[in-house]
């Protein structure tokens, strides 16, 4: 099972952690507006934006 990374959006505060801490090359994520996944094929499922993130706005799924 291949999960991806999922931001919601309203709960996004556009603090930019998800793409420091995404270790993936290329990066998973872009910070605009709010973060996007731009990646998403990127992800090796290490968590590490779900559990940075300050509002839990990532969550992984299929």
């Amino acid at each position: 099972m291949s999960l991806r990374p999922y931001v919601d959006e309203e709960k996004c505060i556009t603090c930019g952690l998800c793409k420091e801490v995404c270790p993936a090359d290329p990066n998973v994520f872009e910070i605009a507006d709010k973060a996007k996944v731009v990646h998403p094929e990127a992800c090796i499922q290490c968590n590490a934006c779900v559990d940075g993130c300050p509002t839990q706005a990532i969550e992984l799924k299929d």
